[in-house]
């Protein structure tokens, strides 16, 4: 069997389309609908279901996916790290969103970064969750950090932690509601105070009113910025209340730059996965960051 048709079976699959597969191999679209059809004709079965939108594979195409996929990743692996040079690292190619990657992910990663034989290099970049997850099925990382779980056989992810949601402010805007206000009449307490978020739909705090309060949000975004830790700054100097993850506000709270408004007896939680495209767990280096964040995410929880 060619391993270049393949090779180019393997990027259609991960990729779910034709025409991403093309952009990815360099190659024309009819070129890749070509390599796919040879195949198909070699092994007397359809590989993939075409679809309006890109293509899902058939049970014989997931299958072999499954046992290619590994081998192919690895000769990919030994051809990028060249068998002469020993020193060569491997590059871990890791995204995720941006706090909790830089807060949690690296500074556990890097331990792992040496001249021992079994460290590798790190490359890691930031995006949302349907940014990371799209990157990683094209093959653009070997490891992704996501809040939502990915459909289909493509993916597989690993439940990593959970997030705990804190509802705080500066103690100025505590003490204006009044203390333990905001715990008796929910709410109510807090429709007037300015809201500090990450977006203008209020992602975070629209989920803790639904899941606290069962109730929509009144307010509207005081201050917009795109980054949790910046959203903790703005909280910190007083511009309004913010909802932000426990660890990443927790010495905050402990140091009084924020109060906690509100500590419901169910906090609502945010699960973060580890993804990767199936298959690759068989590669050393992706396998080895994979079980060293899992036991790293013991002591997050």
């Amino acid at each position: 069997m060619d391993l270049a048709l393949l090779r180019t079976f393997v990027t259609v699959h991960r990729a779910g389309s034709f025409t991403r597969a093309a952009a990815l191999l360099g190659l024309s679209q009819p070129a890749v609908t070509s390599q796919i059809r040879t195949l198909e004709r070699q092994l007397g079965r359809p590989l993939f279901l075409r679809q309006a939108r890109g293509v899902t594979p058939t049970t014989v195409g997931d299958e072999l996916a499954h046992k290619a996929a590994p081998h192919l990743d690895a000769l990919v692996e030994i051809a990028e790290t060249g068998l002469d040079d020993e020193s060569s690292l491997r590059t871990l190619h890791l995204a995720g969103p941006p706090e909790f990657t830089a807060e949690r992910a690296l500074p556990a990663l890097t331990e792992l970064i040496g001249d021992d034989g079994q460290g590798f290099s790190l490359r890691a970049s930031f995006g949302n969750a349907e940014e990371t997850l799209e990157g990683l099925a094209a093959g653009h990382h070997d490891l992704a950090i996501s809040t939502a779980r990915p459909r289909g056989a493509l993916l597989t992810a690993t439940p990593l932690c959970d997030e705990e949601h804190v509802l705080v402010a500066a103690p100025h805007w505590a003490e204006r509601i009044g203390s333990g206000k905001a715990r008796g009449k929910g709410a109510a307490a807090l429709e007037n105070l300015p809201v500090v978020e990450v977006h203008e739909s209020l992602p975070f705090v629209s989920r803790y009113w639904a899941s606290v309060f069962d109730s929509r949000p009144s307010a509207s975004g005081t201050v917009i910025v795109p980054d949790l830790r910046a959203v903790l700054a703005c909280a910190t100097a007083g511009a309004g209340l913010a909802v932000l993850p426990r660890y990443l506000c927790a010495a905050a709270v402990k140091h009084g730059d924020v109060v906690a408004l509100h500590e419901p007896a169910v906090p609502p939680l945010r699960t973060y996965f580890l993804v990767v495209r199936t298959g690759t767990l068989a590669m050393p280096h992706v396998a080895r960051a994979h079980e060293w964040l899992q036991r790293a995410a013991a002591d997050w929880c």
